[in-house]
């Protein structure tokens, strides 16, 4: 049951900033952005763990950025326990806070979990940590495989969510 997002479309508010680093997570954006454009979330006689909607997303979002003249990079992820942002290792946010406080900014597309998992992984003040979609809500969703091996998602429904903000939890011993 992943989230469904949709981008945040104004990218007048990243135009303070000289440099920015992409940080994409890979799961429910992408399930977001081939349910929304009706397009296969993975093709891997293709590109393996790539959703060619999403990859096309992040590539527009890059290119507006840097037609600001801002420096704009992707945090690349390779392996496939990489890709659920809001899940990282300790190792793989070691990594990205080795390389944040090299940026102005870092946009995380993913949902709130994975902003905070930001957040948390960076060091206070290094940088400014900011969402690049919004949820709308929890999907049901429907796995379809065509041929050639492509999968699908089909949309059945979605409930609404609320954000309510971080909250600490208390350890139970």
């Amino acid at each position: 049951m992943p989230f469904i997002l949709k981008a945040i479309d104004d990218t007048s508010a990243y135009e303070q900033f000289k440099s920015v680093l992409i940080v994409p997570c890979r799961f429910c954006p992408a399930v977001s952005a081939a349910v929304k454009n009706n397009e296969p979330y993975l093709q891997p006689f293709f590109e393996l763990f790539k959703t060619k909607s999403y990859e096309r997303f992040i590539a527009d979002l890059k290119t507006r950025l840097q037609r600001k003249r801002i420096k704009t990079d992707i945090f690349k992820s390779s392996w496939i326990h990489q890709f659920v942002l809001c899940m990282w290792t300790e190792r793989r946010r070691k990594a990205l806070k080795k390389l944040a406080g090299k940026y102005d900014a870092l946009i995380v597309l993913g949902c709130e979990a994975a902003v905070q998992t930001i957040k948390d992984a960076v060091e206070p003040n290094s940088c400014e940590v900011l969402q690049g979609v919004e949820t709308e809500g929890i999907m049901s969703i429907q796995p379809r495989f065509n041929l050639p091996c492509n999968l699908s998602l089909e949309l059945e429904s979605v409930s609404r969510y609320k954000y309510l903000g971080t909250q600490e939890v208390a350890n139970a011993g």
